[in-house]
């Protein structure tokens, strides 16, 4: 199991980027924080979940 902003999930084995893809974020507009260390985009497509990891992602909201 993988822990996903608080929330445990079965996405071992997953890259990142199938991970974003599936819970519908764009990568240009997120920043993906994987067991307390920022992910560069560029390793979003080689970057394998693990059990036990623990995931943040911050989506960018502009406003006004």
């Amino acid at each position: 199991m993988v822990r996903i902003n608080g929330e445990e999930k079965d996405f071992a084995g997953m890259k990142v980027s199938d991970l974003l893809a599936q819970e519908g974020c764009t990568p240009a507009q997120v920043a993906v924080e994987l067991n307390e260390e920022i992910l560069s985009k560029q390793k979003y497509a080689e970057t394998f979940l693990k059990d036990g990891d623990t995931v943040e992602i911050v989506r960018f909201v502009g406003g006004g």
